[in-house]
Parts: C-alpha cells; sequence; structure tokens
C-alpha cells in the first residue's frame, strides 16, 4: 500500500488535508495504518466492487437526460472533532441569522431601516416573491433544510462560499456513500470513532412534521418532485421512502377551499406539509409560472391561509443571493450580536462605485460571478479569460454592476484520491447539511464532499467528470479507536428507482401524451434549484493552478 503514496506530490499551493509535506495530519493517521494492511491487488478490487455496487443500485445524476452512476473515490475524507465542531457551530450560526433576516425581510424590514443592507439589494432580487410577503410559517420556520458551501483555503481554514436555502441537494449521496464504504473498507472504517449520518431522514421527518399548521396533531407530510427526468429525483425518491412518507408530483395533488389533497386510493386526503423540491417559479401557476405543469393552482393560497406548509418556504432565494452572502458577516452581527465563526471568502459588491473601477483595473486577477448564478454557471475566471471575453465581461459589467461580484482566486484543498489506479492530489469542496426544526439547528456530522477527478481539474461539478467522496467525522480524540462501523442496512442501501407516487397511495392521474407530456419532461428536467444543478450544468474550468471560488 505504500508504493501507492509514492509520488503522492502535495507540494503545489493548496492545503492538502492528509500530508503536510511528508508528515501526516493526525486526522489520517488511523486511515494510513489501516490502508497499508492491504496489497495494491486487494484495493483495486475494492474499488472495482465499489464501482459496481453503484451502478447496480442505480445511485446516478443525470447530465441533459442521461443516467450516469455518481462515482464515489474509496478513501475518504477525514475531519478531526475539533474542526468539525466549529464547522457545526458556524453553520448553526448562520441558518440562524438567515431565519432572522429571511422573517424580517418578509416582515417589517427593520434591517433596511437601520442601514444594515440596503434595501434595494433586496428588492432587485430576482429571487424575492412579494406573494411570501407577510406569511407567518406555523412554527416560525423558513429554511427548514440547508446546504452551506465550504472550500479550505491555502491556510488550511474553512471559509464559507456560498449558502443555499432554497433546495439544496447532495444528502442522498452522504448516506449512500456511507453505505458503500462501510461495505467495501469495514475493517477500515471499524478502526474509527465515526460519527453516523444515517439518523438525517428521520431528523427532516421530525423538523417537517414540526412545521404542520397549528392544531394538526398527526400531519400527513409528503415529497413533492418535479418528476423522473428531473436530475434529482434519485434523490426525492430516497428521502420520501426513508421518511415513510409519499412521493407526489403536482399532478397528484389539487387544491380545494384553500387546502390541499392528494388523490389516494381513498379519495381525495388532506397535505399538512409539502417537502418542495420544485424551484418557486414551478410551484403555482396561479401565481408563477402561468405554462407550470409541474406545480398544483392554489398552493400558495393554501400556504397563505395557513393550511399547508410549505419546506422551504417560498422566496428563500433572496438569502442565498451572492449579493446578499456579502452582508452575511453585518447580518451575523446585526441579529445574533455574535461574530461570525466561519468567515467568507473576501468579494467585491460591483454595485459599490470605488470597488468596480478596482476590479475592472484587475479583470484578469479575479474570478467574477452572476450573483443569481449556480453551479459555476457564467463565472469568469480572469487568469483562464481570453481578451475578447473580458471585454464582453465588462461591457456586462457596466450594464448592470447589481448582477456581478468579484472574488480573488483561491484554491481548494486536496485529498488523496484513487485514479488510475494510484493516489494522487485532488481538489475538494464540502457542503455541510443542517436541519432546523424551530428549536434547534442541527447539522449532519459528515457532508457532502465533492472530488474532482480529473489531474489539475479544479471544477468539482459531475458534469466536468467530479465525483464525491464519504466523509468521515470523528467523534472523539484523533487516533482513538473504537468500533462504531455505520450499519449497513441492505433494504436502504439499494434505492428503487421506480420509487415514486406509491402503488397503494396516491394514484397518478393518466400519464400526459404528446405535447403536453414532452412539455413535462421538458420543466422536469428545466427546472432544479441552483443547488442541485451544481450536479448537472456546465461550467467555466480552468485548466490547471488556482481554484476560482
Amino acid at each position: 500500500m505504500n508504493a501507492m503514496f509514492e509520488g503522492y506530490g502535495s507540494r503545489g499551493p493548496a492545503y492538502d488535508e492528509m500530508f503536510d509535506g511528508d508528515d501526516l495530519r493526525s486526522p489520517y493517521l488511523r486511515l494510513r495504518s489501516s490502508l497499508q494492511t492491504m496489497t495494491t491487488p486487494d484495493l483495486v478490487s475494492r474499488v472495482e466492487a465499489l464501482q459496481a455496487s453503484y451502478l447496480d443500485q442505480g445511485v446516478t445524476f443525470d447530465i441533459g437526460g442521461e443516467e450516469r452512476a455518481f462515482p464515489l473515490d474509496i478513501l475518504p475524507r477525514v475531519i478531526e472533532m475539533d474542526t468539525w465542531s466549529q464547522i457545526d457551530a458556524g453553520v448553526q450560526q448562520r441558518v440562524r441569522t438567515l431565519e432572522a433576516f429571511l422573517a424580517d425581510v418578509y416582515d417589517a424590514g427593520q434591517v433596511f431601516d437601520d442601514g444594515v443592507i440596503p434595501r434595494q439589494v433586496i428588492a432587485t432580487s430576482s429571487h424575492y416573491h412579494r406573494e411570501a410577503a407577510n406569511v407567518r410559517p406555523p412554527n416560525g420556520v423558513r429554511v427548514h433544510v440547508s446546504g452551506i458551501d465550504l472550500i479550505r483555503d491555502n491556510a488550511g481554514e474553512f471559509r464559507v462560499l456560498e449558502d443555499n436555502v432554497r433546495v439544496p441537494s447532495g444528502v442522498s449521496y452522504v448516506m449512500t456513500n456511507r453505505r458503500a464504504i462501510s461495505a467495501a473498507l469495514p475493517e477500515t472504517i471499524a478502526e474509527h470513532r465515526i460519527r453516523p449520518v444515517a439518523g438525517y431522514p428521520q431528523r427532516l421527518l421530525t423538523a417537517l412534521r414540526a412545521a404542520a399548521p397549528a392544531g394538526v396533531v398527526d400531519p400527513t407530510v409528503v415529497v413533492l418532485t418535479p418528476g423522473v427526468y428531473n436530475g434529482a429525483y434519485f434523490e426525492h425518491a430516497l428521502l420520501a421512502r426513508t421518511m415513510g412518507v409519499e412521493l407526489v408530483e403536482g399532478r397528484d395533488l389539487e387544491c380545494q377551499r384553500g387546502r390541499v389533497m392528494m388523490r389516494t386510493t381513498k379519495g381525495l386526503e388532506p397535505v399538512h406539509v409539502i417537502y418542495r423540491r420544485i424551484d418557486d417559479e414551478f410551484l403555482d401557476p396561479v401565481h408563477f409560472r402561468a405554462d407550470s405543469v409541474l406545480g398544483c393552482p392554489g398552493m400558495i393560497d393554501a400556504a397563505r391561509a395557513g393550511n399547508v406548509t410549505l419546506a422551504n418556504a417560498v422566496g428563500n432565494g433572496v438569502a442565498d443571493d451572492k449579493l446578499v452572502y456579502t452582508y452575511l458577516p453585518d447580518l451575523i452581527r446585526y441579529y445574533l450580536h455574535e461574530e461570525p465563526v466561519l468567515k467568507n471568502v473576501d468579494t467585491w459588491r460591483l454595485g459599490d462605485a470605488e470597488a468596480r473601477e478596482e476590479v475592472l483595473d484587475r479583470l484578469d486577477e479575479l474570478v467574477l460571478k452572476p450573483v443569481d448564478g449556480s453551479g459555476g454557471k457564467g463565472i469568469v475566471i480572469g487568469p483562464r479569460a481570453t481578451r475578447a471575453e473580458l471585454d464582453e465581461l465588462r461591457t456586462k459589467v457596466l450594464a448592470d454592476p447589481r448582477s456581478w461580484i468579484a472574488q480573488p482566486v483561491v484554491q481548494l484543498s486536496t485529498v488523496p484520491t484513487f485514479v488510475d489506479g494510484r493516489l494522487g492530489p485532488r481538489h475538494v469542496d464540502l457542503r455541510p447539511f443542517a436541519v432546523n426544526d424551530g428549536n434547534r439547528v442541527w447539522v449532519l456530522p459528515g457532508g457532502l464532499t465533492r472530488v474532482a477527478l480529473a489531474e489539475g481539474e479544479l471544477i468539482v461539478n459531475s458534469s466536468r467528470g467530479g465525483g464525491s467522496k464519504d466523509t468521515w467525522v470523528l467523534a472523539g480524540p484523533t487516533g482513538g479507536k473504537a468500533a462504531v462501523p455505520e450499519p449497513v442496512d441492505e433494504a436502504e442501501a439499494a434505492p428503487d428507482p421506480g420509487s415514486q407516487p406509491s402503488p397503494d397511495v396516491p394514484i397518478p392521474p393518466a400519464q400526459p401524451a404528446g405535447t403536453a407530456l414532452s412539455e413535462m419532461s421538458q420543466q422536469q428536467d428545466q427546472q432544479q434549484q441552483g443547488a442541485s444543478r451544481s450536479f448537472v450544468e456546465p461550467v467555466e474550468t480552468p485548466t490547471d493552478g488556482d481554484h476560482a471560488c
């Protein structure tokens, strides 16, 4: 096994999470010791078995309508307890702040009157929806689920790259990755005390039930999916199944007298909480896109009447607008009277004339992002751009500076990754997931680590050949030993690709045909929350060197 690390070459400016020069970092001591007991052929056979299991189980993602197995690297990423404690605290802090901010934005707007953030920033956000104004969730929660994207900079410090509080996706891979690695490396995982991730669905269900309308003792919860053509359908089906609730499409629902009803074999039954995985614009054709075939007419009115809870709440997108992201440190101080636990990546607001002038002078050095972009779409990486591209960018910035932010080029950290029969450093990011039940913000110990599998590649998106790693959050002091393997539930480990509106309830209406079916398929594929798109959309790609945050 030692031979696999020969020439590992983590000598670049990026922070390597396993090696500090020639020395091992403490969280990886036991992992390295365990790997040394394996021969290279043994490891290769385990890698092949791992890949085959994901293909057989249908753990896939979608690129332009083509289903592909989601690559999972056999070497986990290890995060020690103290480091994770800081991440946990920082994520909780941001979620509490974003909750307070959204409640304020859609109500009194005191934050504007106090001059913390200009009202115009929100008024001009494409994600601000007047339909959400004065809608008060039953337990006050708007951000039931969030995904806070982090990177580790050259100094090894975790920084926030962006907040995702609409419908962040990827948690299904966290759970399936753990089960797969538990089967592939049982003796290695038994050597570590690793915090489990299998409890996520019950945490989520508890939070959703807690958000039920007042007076509903035993709420009916459903997961609303755009449909089988959506790139995140696998996740929708897995979450519904593991929570034990129905997976429905818009055509399975209808609204009557201000209430949302679900078609079942017993007739129409009321729905109280909808964990929707559909963008705001497709939810209700009465209030948003009139041509949407994915949502249910009247759903927003039912929510306004307090008869159904939508999770996450409509209008949350203003909180993960990249321009709002730049104000998060100030918002934390304003609402919580605390200093930020996790720092932002340094960012220029191009609506600020002085900042804009500086950025325009340094376009070839910086990374520019559209504020409402996602998955890397629209990003221009100055050091990689041509003169013509920079000239075009300059024109766009001057025409609409509010729509852009700029950041320095920051590298992602690297973790050893098994590629082409050997281990090499590959860049990673991290998305921790948080669930808010109204009493507590709980952070899943072990987020989604995405890894760029190609050498020199710094974009982790699957559409660029990226994959993922199991993320081990250690439960005790580094190097501690206790056998706490993740339980492998074979029934859950085999996602059911056909899991959809269950065969007992509800009964889906007849499948649309011809043009209508084509339109539905197109919308299912087209609509995708920003976080989800990060798995499927092509992005600007640096060829080497630094990563564009």
